[in-house]
């Protein structure tokens, strides 16, 4: 299995900053000590050419040169720099390489990505551009897939996702999140479920199951991406949901199998994760590519 990352992953922002983006450093870290190294790779960055196809040209412009409102650097969360154009760039870079591969593979994935706040013409909740809405478009373009299946596990709605393939039956949109928390003006998935807060593994497991048999059948999709939000685990600072290391990693155990039984590649991405102890956080998004890995080796 292919697992892509990139230094310019890691961002520097400045102190007491909440994102924690110290879990990118740790988790390329730990997958780089081990096995998986033969197997990592460092993509090419999103071109414009391929972030238009999913966002506004004076958008991308805004961003590129630094010409933000206000407002709009305040949506997203991160101060503007060169570095973090570049990182934009190279996480869609990412997810767009892991979904190529995914396809010759069966599994592919990229270590950061998820950043499913980013709508057309503007970003917000640390996201920038929308890497799965990239991807789905470039390999769409390409001609490599017609109809593409975005599973989002974040604890947090996909809610630049959903906007974005709005009224477009090429993308089908699930979502499963915490019906509590950001954003709380939400959009409309193709199939949105919302959870209590609280809710742990059985009745989380559940939900899933079915969300995941009514996308499959309702996509018929060619590829699924996969947002593997480590952010429904129990002591996730931000998640509000109770979910266990055990759940989560039933959770992608869950989702690769049943991608795999319908005879759907997978390219999976890191998303949320806000743990107490940012170990917890590495933890859970190893698991998730240690996972992958088994489905694409079995």
């Amino acid at each position: 299995m292919r697992i892509f990352y990139s230094d310019h992953f890691v961002l520097p922002l400045p102190r007491g900053h909440r994102f924690p983006m110290s879990k990118y450093a740790r988790l390329r870290e730990r997958v780089l000590d081990s096995h998986f190294a033969q197997h990592c790779l460092v993509p090419d960055a999103a071109r414009d050419d391929e972030l238009v196809l999913a966002h506004d040209p004076a958008y991308i412009e805004r961003i590129v040169q630094g010409t933000l409102s206000r407002d709009e650097a305040r949506r997203i969360g991160f101060p503007w720099s060169p570095q973090m154009v570049e990182r934009s760039r190279r996480t869609s870079g990412a997810t767009i390489a892991a979904a190529r591969a995914a396809l010759a593979d069966g599994t592919a994935a990229n270590l950061a990505g998820g950043t499913h706040h980013a709508f057309r013409d503007r970003g917000e909740g640390f996201c920038v551009f929308n890497d799965a809405a990239v991807a789905a478009r470039v390999l769409q373009a390409e001609g490599r897939v017609g109809r593409v299946l975005v599973i989002d596990c974040d604890v947090h709605q996909g809610n630049g996702t959903a906007s974005i393939f709005r009224d477009d039956a090429s993308v089908f949109t699930f979502s499963i999140h915490g019906a509590n928390n950001f954003p709380f003006a939400k959009e409309a998935s193709d199939l949105d479920i919302e959870l209590a807060d609280g809710t742990g593994d059985r009745d989380y497991l559940a939900a899933l199951a079915r969300g995941l048999a009514e996308s499959i059948a309702r996509a018929r999709a060619d590829l699924a991406i996969y947002l593997a939000g480590a952010d429904p685990y129990l002591d996730d600072r931000l998640g509000r949901l109770a979910l266990s290391k055990q759940g989560l990693l039933d959770r992608d155990r869950m989702v690769f199998a049943t991608c795999r039984g319908a005879g759907l590649p997978v390219a999976v991405t890191m998303a949320g994760g806000y743990g107490r102890d940012i170990e917890d956080t590495v933890d859970i998004h190893l698991h998730t590519v240690e996972t992958a890995a088994w489905y694409a080796d079995a």
